[in-house]
């Protein structure tokens, strides 16, 4: 594998990756986050020195009433799913989050949870369909601070 690399992104280069790997099967087609433009939103990505293998939003939303950081859109291409790299940009997020807010938190697939707890997340609450993806989903939550 080529060296990679975690760099900061803007919103429009993750499109292709949540075209291809977020919105594949699903009911939506719609790249574009809410969140994606606010003040404070960082996005991330790894670069292989080609082309960028994985992506990620960070945007400052309250979970349960304290400051904190969702994570959202976090893709990384089939090809290189479970290698590591998302491992690597979710170490990187979360560090960076850090400096910002206590908690990381997200509402994720059911099909990614196995690798969020692996990372120190914990499920919070029941689960859900979400309607945009029409796929189950849990909120998951981890202190980075």
């Amino acid at each position: 594998m080529a060296e990679l690399s975690v760099v900061e992104i803007t919103a429009a280069d993750t499109y292709p990756l949540r075209r291809e790997v977020l919105r594949n099967d699903t009911p939506s087609h719609e790249v574009g986050f809410d969140v994606d433009d606010l003040p404070g939103t960082f996005h991330l990505g790894v670069h292989d020195g080609i082309r960028l293998v994985a992506i990620s939003t960070w945007a400052p939303r309250p979970y349960r009433d304290q400051p904190a950081i969702q994570l959202r859109g976090m893709a990384t291409l089939p090809d290189l799913q479970g290698a590591g790299v998302g491992a690597m940009l979710l170490q990187a997020g979360c560090e960076r989050a850090a400096a910002i807010a206590p908690v990381v938190w997200a509402r994720a697939r059911d099909t990614a949870l196995g690798f969020y707890l692996k990372h120190g997340f914990a499920i919070e609450g029941e689960g859900f369909v979400d309607e945009t993806t029409g796929k189950p989903h849990h909120v998951i939550a981890r202190h980075v601070s």
